[in-house]
């Protein structure tokens, strides 16, 4: 298999939300890709510039970052073209490799623009920022990809923020961490969703026991779903006994902890996501992994902060009614 690592460029309205389009916020105008083998080495590239429809201007903070001009976007060929070559240039057995999510949504978001044929479902690919923070960051925490390169101590003889060299630069911080676990390390992506139950993604990779959802009418029609809220050993796919029940942890994600005979305690989280549709249906995402007594020990007081602030701000929110009464 082919690793496909691809950056974009796009372009927004330059006169605000007033002047923006609701079908594409924003435009590619740029594509650039490098293709790797399995030895992460570049043996081949492609890149185009993209002629806009939508915003023929440029963003003042686009412009700022970009290395070419309104003018030279003139030339560039139609979206329709440079994708159609661009998805015929990835070939046929490849992976996506991106520094962060959004490169692969907006390309999605395009090509939909266009009624153009919709990529593969499920989607997996590569975030290798991602994949950077897990390996280098104790918490996790994402870089830009200049930093990632500094730290590596990669080269920087290319200006970031066109799409052929962050292409470049990124396949070279994947060459240089050369995680030998890569292909257990792909992330779903999200910009197509399942529709219905049988449809739903139920995955076990690094370490993680994945489940994406069909629809929701509501966060409350999902956490009344007894199947959604059993905890599943990530490792042996067994179900769990409930440690830490599950409670909401922000507005969008609710949390919980199981504890499996044979495999300890297993950390619980669902994240709700818009289905994007105009009647507020929502879809899940539910990633379960292993974690140790400390990591049970702190979700149980998190558990108990949050309750304690939700108390609080009742008996305030009962006090100020009282006085106004």
């Amino acid at each position: 298999m082919n690793y496909i690592v691809f950056d974009l460029e796009w372009n927004q309205s330059p006169y605000g939300q007033s002047g923006e389009h609701p079908r594409m916020p924003f435009e590619i105008i740029e594509i650039g890709a490098v293709k790797l083998n399995d030895r992460f080495e570049i043996i081949s590239e492609y890149t185009s510039l993209i002629k806009p429809k939508l915003y023929k201007k440029l963003h003042r903070s686009i412009r700022a970052m970009l290395n070419y001009t309104e003018e030279d976007l003139k030339n560039g060929k139609s979206f329709k073209e440079a994708c159609t070559e661009f998805l015929e240039w990835c070939g046929e057995d490849y992976g996506f490799c991106t520094w962060g999510a959004s490169d692969l949504y907006y390309l999605q978001s395009n090509m939909d623009f266009y009624y153009m044929d919709k990529l593969g479902f499920p989607l997996k690919f590569y975030n290798i920022q991602q994949i950077y923070a897990d390996i280098y960051d104790e918490e996790g925490r994402i870089s830009k990809l200049e930093k990632a390169c500094s730290e590596l101590g990669i080269p920087e003889d290319e200006p970031f923020h066109a799409a052929i060299n962050d292409a470049k630069y990124t396949a070279k911080v994947m060459a240089k961490i050369h995680p030998e676990d890569l292909d257990e390390r792909y992330t779903f992506d999200i910009y197509r969703h399942p529709k219905r139950k049988e449809d739903e993604i139920i995955a076990k990779h690094a370490g993680i026991l994945e489940r994406i959802s069909a629809e929701y009418p509501s966060k409350q029609d999902a956490m009344n779903d007894k199947d959604l809220l059993v905890i599943r050993c990530a490792k042996c796919g067994r179900k769990c006994f409930k440690k830490v029940k599950w409670f909401q942890n922000g507005s969008n994600a609710s949390m919980a902890v199981g504890r499996c005979v044979y495999h300890g305690y297993m950390n619980s989280k669902i994240k709700y996501k818009s289905a994007g549709d105009s009647d507020s249906n929502i879809f899940v995402v539910k990633k379960t992994e292993r974690t140790g007594r400390k990591g049970y020990e702190e979700m149980k007081r998190r558990q108990i902060e949050l309750r304690e602030k939700r108390k609080q701000k009742r008996h305030r929110e009962k006090k100020s009614k009282e006085k106004k009464s």
